[in-house]
């Protein structure tokens, strides 16, 4: 199992072996596992969960993998929101933000939206009754009724540019929706979206907050600026990771 796994490139074969081996419950399934993975499936696909904040997310297959970056977003994000606040999850994929976002601060009112339906399903499977999920794009399938009310928007929006998706690993490029990847010519078109409609939805002093480059980030400061969003960025060496928060400055 090991050779073929090393046959296929994977770097830590002894390593992905094992998780294989303890998600498996039949030697045929194994099998199957092994030759998924084999073949270029992610990791986390195969298996069907991936970790965030030390919880294990169930990933469904062609849903964008949670990365380990990503535990920056969740961090800031607990940072500003209080137990019972209003959170809405913009292109929120499997709800793994959601989810940890609740492990760190307890129960909040929760709307996740994501454009993809497979992203839906596995958001609606991950949260239970712990949020509302919606289908559609960005802010438009939320209920009006959380216009000016929304404490905490976090969004990790697709931030890769377009030319620069051809350069994205096989497991990501050939196995995730190009939805969740492509950020369009700059790779900050949904953040425009996101910011130019923000304050509309933020409470007085709610905060927008969203992954990005480090390279990016001093565009994506600029935007949330021109938006009328009060910027700051925050950066984590250790998970390789940037941070833009915006905090609603209102009228």
């Amino acid at each position: 199992m090991v050779a073929r796994l090393r046959a296929a490139g994977i770097v830590f074969a002894e390593d992905e072996a094992l998780l294989l081996v303890d998600g498996a419950r039949t030697p045929a399934e194994l099998d199957a596992l092994v030759q998924r993975r084999a073949d270029g499936s992610p990791l986390e696909q195969v298996l069907g969960w991936a970790e965030l904040c030390g919880l294990r997310i169930k990933v469904a297959p062609g849903v964008f993998v949670p990365r380990r970056r990503t535990e920056l977003l969740v961090r800031e994000a607990a940072a500003v929101t209080r137990r019972n606040a209003v959170v809405v999850d913009l292109c929120c994929g499997s709800g793994a933000i959601g989810v940890a976002l609740m492990a760190a601060v307890g129960p909040v009112d929760l709307h996740a939206v994501d454009i993809d339906p497979a992203a839906v399903r596995c958001a609606r499977d991950n949260l239970g009754d712990g949020g509302q999920v919606f289908e559609g794009d960005l802010f438009a399938p939320l209920p009006a009724l959380l216009r000016g009310r929304v404490d905490v928007l976090v969004a990790n929006a697709p931030y890769v540019p377009s030319a620069a998706i051809r350069t994205l690993p096989a497991e990501a490029r050939l196995h995730e929706a190009l939805v969740a990847l492509d950020g369009g010519r700059d790779g900050l078109d949904v953040h425009r979206r996101v910011a130019a409609a923000a304050s509309a939805w933020l409470a007085p002093n709610g905060h927008l907050l969203i992954e990005t480059s480090d390279d990016q980030a001093p565009l994506a400061h600029e935007i949330f600026a021109d938006a009328r969003l009060e910027p700051s960025v925050v950066r984590s060496e250790e998970l390789g990771a940037t941070v833009v928060i915006g905090r609603n400055r209102g009228a």
